[in-house]
């Protein structure tokens, strides 16, 4: 499983109420380039291509859950899954959480897969997250 990596923006971002994660729209975007903790927005990543199944800006994430308990935040939602159609998607290695909702896209995270993916047609990817630990956790 690819593990969550946290753009630096993040903690201004929330500290300046930018992000209003569990009502803000949050998408996933694909890429083939490594982001660099030092990305702050949608531009500064190179998306995949948009066609066969993947939409230009990524799919939302359904938000299932927002709270905080013992004073750890846990975001929670359902997987996004990508479905080649019609043609393959990629190659993508990784998998960009942002929020759609500024005009800026400002980036949250990212998870690497380790490697080059190419989803052939019919194929999916699932970007997992998990129902125990959520998205993100802030403590």
């Amino acid at each position: 499983m690819a593990v969550f990596n946290k753009f630096n923006a993040l903690t201004e971002d929330l500290a300046e109420k930018i992000h209003n994660l569990g009502l803000d729209t949050l998408k996933v975007m694909l890429t083939n380039t490594a982001p660099s903790a030092a990305n702050s927005v949608k531009a500064d990543i190179t998306e995949i291509s948009a066609g066969n199944g993947y939409t230009a800006g990524g799919t939302a994430v359904t938000i299932t859950a927002s709270s905080q308990t013992g004073g750890t935040y846990k975001l929670v939602g359902n997987d996004v899954v990508f479905t080649a159609s019609g043609g393959s998607i990629g190659p993508l290695r990784y998998a960009v959480l942002y929020n759609s909702t500024p005009a800026a896209g400002n980036l949250i995270g990212w998870w690497d897969y380790g490697s080059a993916l190419t989803l052939a047609d019919g194929s999916t990817l699932t970007v997992d997250f998990s129902a125990t630990n959520g998205i993100l956790q802030i403590s």
